[in-house]
């Protein structure tokens, strides 16, 4: 008679007695999530499925929906756009007639994007892996070689990609595949010490970006195991599961700093003796735009590994004004995202057209392109994402005067936020009115000594006497000066000795 299988925890629970028996405290298994993404790569959760890939969407039409959300990047995009169209269009015939023949010695669209940081390569492929609805991870190539990987973890690519399609190897097997940083692991020409692993990181990768097969288990992966023990028990056995990589897209991509250079020698080499020194391309923007082979191959990259790159795409860096129209963009992921962060509060958030021109400044000082633009909003919002929540504030509207110095403006709103509610407060409790202009509004902020959350309170202490008085003198409203806020009793004790006075004297007349 067969015992009834144990449970995953039960099973967990076994094999770390086994760890601890064997080895001691020292060892433990972890608590292993085996939906979690691999060290060095980033899923995003859109998990489509297989029918909700758009294989017939034509070039014109990524390539309008692309400059809805992407500026100044026009040769990009129309190569990108066109490309990725033609591989998916590929990619149907294929799938809806398996009887095509593949064309001997076909290689895949496969695109290597060269620009500066900051000028939205990864933001362009995640757009274009949504609006097609294939599943899509983004690796960074330095943690493949910093890490001490040699090749066989960049599979790791590939069982990310199937967990980010929820599962479905079919769905995988056309997903894309994005890797960043790319001219990290470029040799520098001795074959030893890091440059080993950099080559091998090549050639690893370049056996994915061929037609190859990868195993979703590998003796290594703890989580793996655990998946296949699981799926023993449900099933009575493990089958080996593997992803066909023939349909996934690869984009590779990085900022060549040093790749102008190497076309400048190569260029100034082919045209010597033949034009004066004014005649030869030294600017490195305009350099890039002439790279070939040959100068990927001198920065570093094996010849086979730029053979499976067949596609370029040239991202150029931001200018001020780049930046700017960045900002005004409708879809601006900078300027919507933080009025997203804010309306989560309830607040509407404003700016003034002036103010992303400044912001706009600042963030190309900074030179790291449209990243820059994130930095420098955060450091003006920063303050009142804190506080305003905290506050009846519900709109800010984000002004010239209020970037210069943030922090004052923070206070100052918080002052007047906090005195408005003291009015409404001492109205709602006694019935009379406490006008407060704005010489009081600058004392209140600069003498009363508490935080700008704590003048509300402290101010209904300063007047709650207040009630007796104002009924004495029959007033309906009561106008706090500075000389009122300096020493409210003092203030107090006069307007109720007046009132009596007042009073005494009426009835004098009268006798």
């Amino acid at each position: 008679m067969s015992k009834t299988p144990p449970s995953p925890d039960k099973i967990r629970e076994e094999i770390s007695e086994f760890l601890h028996d064997k080895y001691g405290s020292n060892v433990a298994i972890a608590d292993i999530d085996v939906n979690a993404p691999h060290e060095g790569t980033t899923a995003y959760s859109n998990k489509p499925a297989l029918e909700d890939i758009d294989f017939k969407l034509k070039p014109m039409e990524l390539e309008a929906y692309l400059q809805q959300y992407v500026v100044h990047q026009d040769p990009a995009i129309e190569i990108l756009a066109t490309k990725i169209c033609t591989h998916f269009h590929r990619r149907r015939l294929e799938f809806e007639d398996p009887s095509t023949e593949p064309t001997v010695g076909q290689i895949k669209s496969n695109i290597l994007m060269i620009g500066p940081t900051g000028v939205g390569k990864t933001y362009i492929v995640k757009l274009i892996a949504d609006k097609i609805g294939v599943p899509f991870v983004k690796g960074d190539a330095t943690k493949f070689s910093e890490t001490g990987y040699v090749g066989g973890d960049v599979d790791d690519l590939i069982r990310d990609l199937v967990r980010e399609a929820g599962g479905e190897i079919k769905l995988a097997e056309y997903g894309i595949v994005y890797v960043d940083e790319i001219d990290k692991i470029a040799a520098s020409g001795s074959m030893h010490g890091p440059d080993v692993s950099r080559t091998g990181v090549q050639r690893a990768l370049l056996k994915l970006m061929e037609d190859t097969e990868v195993d979703l288990r590998t003796p290594h992966d703890l989580a793996g195991q655990m998946e296949a023990v699981m799926e023993t028990q449900r099933k009575g056995k493990a089958s080996r599961k593997k992803v066909s990589t023939k349909n996934i897209l690869f984009i590779v991509s990085g900022a060549f700093n040093s790749l102008p250079e190497i076309i400048g020698k190569r260029l100034a080499k082919g045209t010597m003796g033949f034009r004066g020194p004014r005649d030869i391309v030294s600017d490195p923007k305009e350099l890039i735009k002439k790279v070939t082979t040959t100068d990927l191959v001198e920065f570093g990259f094996e010849s086979e590994f730029i053979g499976r790159l067949p596609v370029v795409a040239q991202l150029s860096d931001l200018s001020e004004e780049g930046l700017y129209d960045i900002l005004m963009n409708p879809h601006s992921a900078v300027i919507q995202g933080k009025k997203r962060d804010f309306a989560a509060y309830g607040i509407e958030l404003e700016f003034e057209e002036e103010v992303l021109r400044e912001i706009a400044k600042r963030a190309h000082v900074q030179g790291i392109g449209a990243r820059g633009l994130t930095s420098v909003v955060e450091s003006i919002l920063i303050q009142f994402e804190k506080l305003l929540p905290s506050s009846s504030v519900r709109k800010l509207k984000v002004t010239r005067d209020l970037i210069e110095n943030p922090n004052q403006a923070a206070i100052e709103m918080l002052t007047n936020d906090a005195i408005a509610g003291f009015q409404r407060d001492f109205l709602e409790k006694h019935g009379f009115i406490l006008e407060i202009p704005t010489e009081s509004r600058i004392w209140i902020r600069d003498h009363l000594k508490v935080k700008p959350s704590e003048i509300r309170k402290k101010l209904m202490e300063m007047f709650t006497n207040y009630e007796y008085g104002l009924k004495l003198t029959g007033r309906q409203n009561l106008q706090l000066t500075p000389d009122v806020l300096k020493d409210p009793d003092a203030y107090l004790d006069r307007m109720i000795k007046d009132a009596y006075r007042e009073s005494e004297g009426k009835e004098d007349k009268t006798d």
